[in-house]
């Protein structure tokens, strides 16, 4: 027996004009018009790129998404995942019907709950308690029926000292709690989570994906899961989607997909950083190289004292900067991030001449195994650049505790500690 699916995408695409708001200009609203007077194709679908942000565009329009098919079961929980840009939210937005598509058609069995951004669907002037009836309303639901769900609802969020409290004195975190609980109980036939949950903590997150594996497994609804957090993905999910440049780089195993992405990032890899076109900030300065290495240039082992000297182009004289590098496994879980404006300071007061920062990590706790480094640097209060991947490292065995006895562990961190009785 064909079960049919809950959710049935083919040859979707979405196509956006760069640099403008809104649909496009006069002339070529006028030109559409014409085109389609005279009974043609819409010229401005013939143009446009992939979408790749690493490349100079030579067109106004780019495909956001293009040749996206793909088919979701009953009760199936699938990941998205893909780089910065590769086309997630728009999809996540196409499903929900935040936006349209440019072409292709989207076929949904069932009420959808969206939970696309911090504060999506709620209103600020509101409580907490009249916005979880505004947004059942908004599912369909009875005002009955959300009652019957109200209780439960404000203790998974945790949230029952503000319920009277308008929701624009919550915190992100307050806010994300209380609209996924809301998405969550009030029975959807589709979950869409974007990346939200990652604003919660720990104890939420491990609580969110309990309640979505809860909903797909007891209630049989379908969940569609976007995150940077393998880990998350992995626990979740046994089908994943790579997203790549707008298309379906690959569709499978969840195993197989990790791999797959993981790969593909950690491809971009360029030993010259200045080469690097996939980096955000504003130029203001940039990273230029980056090299691991131990004082004495010996191989990197767990234990030994190791420095990151990190070069950079800083354009003019900065009035404070400060620095941050994430070092991530080759799971992509973060392992530890350091940071300038925690650890010490921000630098005051630095002269465009600088090109060179150092970090030094005294006996390094990271376990055997391949590691590669985020950058991140701010000036004058912004994003000056950052770059994912932009170096990589490997850790030997070591003796960390002095003891002659090496942990078989293989993930995580090591510690100093002592025992006493």
């Amino acid at each position: 027996m064909n079960i049919e699916p809950i959710i049935k995408i083919e040859d979707l695409a979405k196509q956006y004009r760069l640099g403008s708001i809104g649909t496009g200009t006069f002339s070529h609203d006028v030109n559409r018009w014409w085109q389609k007077v005279r009974g043609k194709e819409d010229p401005y679908l013939k143009v446009g790129e992939i979408n790749d942000r690493t490349q100079t565009g030579g067109s106004d329009y780019v495909w956001a998404l293009k040749d996206i098919n793909f088919e979701v079961q009953p009760g199936e929980i699938l990941g998205i995942i893909g780089k910065n840009g590769a086309g997630k939210s728009t999809l996540l937005k196409l499903l929900s019907r935040v936006t349209a598509p440019t072409t292709g058609k989207i076929t949904c069995h069932g009420r959808i709950a969206s939970l696309l951004e911090v504060g999506t669907g709620f209103h600020p002037e509101l409580t907490g308690r009249e916005n979880i009836y505004l947004n059942g309303a908004i599912l369909g639901m009875t005002k009955k029926e959300i009652a019957s769900k109200f209780d439960e609802i404000v203790d998974f969020a945790g949230c029952q000292k503000y319920i009277e409290t308008p929701v624009k004195r919550y915190s992100s975190g307050m806010y994300v709690r209380l609209a996924f609980a809301v998405a969550a109980h009030l029975e959807p036939d589709i979950l869409v989570v974007d990346e939200v949950l990652a604003v919660g903590d720990a104890e939420f997150q491990e609580k969110a994906i309990g309640k979505m594996q809860d909903v797909s497994s007891q209630g049989g609804r379908t969940v569609l899961f976007v995150s940077h957090n393998m880990a998350s993905i992995k626990a979740l999910c046994k089908k994943v989607i790579v997203l790549k440049n707008g298309s379906v780089y690959y569709e499978g195993s969840t195993e197989e997909g990790i791999r797959v992405y993981l790969e593909s990032s950690k491809n971009n890899l360029i030993e010259q950083l200045m080469l690097r076109k996939d980096r955000i900030g504003n130029g203001k300065m940039k990273f230029t190289n980056i090299n691991v290495a131990t004082f004495d240039k010996g191989a990197i082992q767990t234990g030994l004292d190791i420095v990151f000297t990190i070069g950079f182009d800083l354009k003019a004289n900065a009035t404070n900067m400060w620095f941050r590098l994430i070092v991530i496994g080759d799971d992509e879980v973060v392992r530890f991030i350091c940071n300038n404006y925690h650890s010490t300071a921000p630098f005051r007061k630095v002269n465009k001449d600088s090109n060179i920062v150092s970090l030094t990590i005294p006996k390094l706790p990271l376990l055997q195994g391949k590691y590669y480094c985020h950058l991140q640097a701010v000036v004058d209060n912004e994003i000056a650049d950052e770059i994912e991947y932009a170096g990589e490292f490997d850790v030997n065995e070591g003796d960390f505790y002095g003891s002659g006895k090496v942990p078989t562990i293989r993930k995580g961190v090591l510690i100093e500690h002592t025992w006493t009785i």
